[in-house]
């Protein structure tokens, strides 16, 4: 079967590693993934306590499909309680590290406690041990990859590591694997900086088995058949997912300079052509597409930045090629801050993944920054010197590694958009929702996606339901709740088998139900699926409940609320946050304070 039974444990506090049986009872009502984790967390931890104490959970687990054949089977999970937040955080990554973890028999790991030293945790197979870090302690990503390497005398190995972000506790600090693909949302990093672990290097050689293997065979073909035949693959693997700055720019929702414009006059030298075009220096953005294990895709970017680009003149270790832009990266390190400059967009991306932060928080914090010092909450003795203004290409560079490194007013954007603003007296100028800063799409041109920004158990996201279709088709709210509602349980469902929410550009239901009745014991049904997603929703937000959070929290800025969209297609709209939340509600089985009813609890098996 694609579970392999095993839940590793370390206990950092007492240097303490051991093993159990996977949980199959939860295994069967939450599938694996984000599902899976979310129930762990559930119940190892008081969802009250602080995110960065001892007490928060860490979580890495992989779902029933990671590592098979079907497409995209690199994704893992970590779930913990974000410190961003609050909430529950689940923060979803690809790469090669979730394969990995998997072949070395296990379906999750279970970190809590903090150790008394910097360690990192080596996972071979069943060898399985904690080794100092303090030679890494206080380097970048990058450099603790490489120096582990070195220990570890294997090519192969997989790493996720945090940087000086996660140590120091930025709000927005991400695990980073395999050197540019990230856990990338809500502090995940910070909570493992917390507990005082620098990385996690996985090989494993158990491998992966499925239930019914000639049935899975003939399924798992089917569907990568299907995908490699339709024009959302070839889209992602042509032009990435870059190739949305266009469409959102076109549209009237591409946010720009901290969200009070809708377009962005310099789109043109950022997006998708711009990225292949060489400059006056013969130089070329673009060098190739990237896959993540088992993606028949390759949506990802790996780019080079110009040598002679002032961000880099003189310093030869970021000559090399490596994560290049995809379209959140975009949004957040050029149209927010109202920067046009390629190359700088470039450069502060590797530094997102070189210190191990993430580029949407970080870019909309630094946003948030800009105008409060347009406003003048904020002035050059407080900025290290550096003129705050939008579009400048060198605040983004210059803040970026501060940022990564802690260092200056780098410290103060470190607090995310809302603590940062709060400080300031200007806590209107956040664009967040539970704290968690807005993705690359304004709300105001999207009913759907700002009732999903408001309603997301992980604070604002764009990846946690799927509004886009009815979005760009219609400015209205009629439908918007229900799609809202049903494409979160989608999407919940998604995130917990182990592959990638860009596989539902060409799969339905049906796809997935059909690969993981032939991997998995048992009858998985469409519905089936369908109730395993509503199920892990309601406990993420019996979670939240249970944290402090009520219905106020399920709101947007005043920005969103009141100010008109100023152009798009929405132009003049804002989003109609009263007449979609108690509509979404309703729906949802749950009462005018946004708590599940008796009746719903006990419909999912939650009471």
């Amino acid at each position: 079967m694609s579970w392999q039974n095993n839940v590793l444990r370390v206990d950092l506090t007492f240097g303490k590693i051991s093993t159990e049986p996977l949980n199959a009872e939860w295994a069967n009502d939450y599938l694996g993934g984000r599902g899976l984790g979310s129930k762990y967390l559930s119940e190892e931890m008081d969802p009250a306590a602080d995110a960065l104490s001892p007490d928060n959970a860490l979580i890495f687990v992989t779902g029933p499909l990671t590592g098979t054949m079907a497409s995209t089977s690199g994704r893992y999970a970590v779930i913990t309680k974000g410190p961003l937040t609050g909430t529950i955080a689940c923060s979803n990554s690809g790469g090669k590290f979730g394969a990995e973890l998997k072949y070395a028999g296990y379906d999750l790991l279970i970190v809590t406690g903090r150790a008394p030293k910097p360690v990192y945790l080596s996972i071979r197979d069943e060898a399985v041990e904690l080794l100092p870090a303090d030679a890494i302690w206080g380097q970048s990503v990058w450099q603790a990859d490489a120096w582990i390497r070195r220990q570890q005398q294997d090519a192969q190995v997989k790493i996720a590591a945090i940087g000086v972000a996660g140590e120091q506790g930025v709000k927005f600090a991400c695990v980073v694997n395999d050197l540019h693909r990230a856990a990338g949302r809500s502090g995940v990093g910070a909570v493992m900086g917390s507990k005082n672990l620098k990385a996690i290097a996985a090989r494993g050689s158990v491998g992966v088995r499925a239930d019914n293997a000639a049935n899975f065979m003939q399924a798992a073909g089917e569907a990568n058949a299907k995908l490699h035949r339709s024009g959302h693959r070839r889209g992602l693997m042509r032009y990435g997912t870059l190739a949305m700055i266009d469409s959102m720019q076109e549209f009237g929702g591409l946010p720009t300079e901290n969200f009070r414009k809708v377009n962005f006059g310099g789109v043109g030298s950022i997006n998708p052509k711009a990225v292949t075009v060489k400059n006056r220096n013969g130089h070329a953005n673009l060098v190739t597409n990237a896959a993540c294990f088992g993606c028949t895709i390759g949506c990802g970017r790996i780019a080079k930045i110009d040598p002679q680009h002032f961000s880099v003149a003189g310093r030869g270790e970021y000559h090399g090629a490596s994560g290049g832009l995809e379209y959140e990266t975009a949004f957040a390190l050029g149209p927010v801050i109202g920067v046009d400059d390629l190359d700088a967009l470039t450069f502060a991306g590797f530094m997102m993944n070189e210190h191990g932060m993430d580029p949407i928080s970080f870019g909309v914090t630094l946003a948030a920054a800009m105008e409060l010092y347009e406003a003048g909450a904020l002035d050059q003795s407080q900025t290290d010197g550096v003129a705050l203004e939008f579009g400048s290409a060198e605040a983004l560079v210059v803040f970026a590694e501060k940022t990564g490194k802690q260092e200056g007013f780098g410290i103060e954007l470190g607090l995310g958009s809302k603590l940062l603003c709060e400080k300031y007296g200007r806590p209107e100028l956040a664009m967040v929702a539970k704290g968690q800063e807005f993705a690359g799409y304004d709300g105001r041109a999207m009913q759907g996606m700002g009732l999903g920004y408001a309603t997301s158990n992980r604070g604002a996201c764009h990846l946690k339901h799927d509004c886009f279709e009815v979005d760009m088709a219609d400015a209205g709210t009629d439908g918007k709740a229900e799609t809202c509602r049903t494409s979160q349980d989608f999407t919940a469902m998604v995130d917990s088998t182990g592959l990638c929410l860009f596989t539902t550009g060409a799969w339905g239901a049906g796809e997935y139900q059909k690969m993981l009745n032939a991997a998995c014991p048992g009858d998985w049904s469409e519905e089936r699926l369908r109730q395993t997603g509503e199920r892990i929703w309601n406990l993420e937000r019996l979670f939240n409940l249970k944290a402090g959070l009520t219905a106020a929290d399920d709101t947007l800025p005043p920005r969103m609320l009141k100010d008109p969209a100023p152009g798009g297609f929405a132009k003049g709209g804002v989003v109609e946050l009263d007449v979609l939340l108690p509509a979404y509600y309703k729906l949802r089985g749950w009462d005018k304070n946004g708590v599940p009813t008796a009746k719903t609890l006990q419909g999912l098996g939650l009471n």
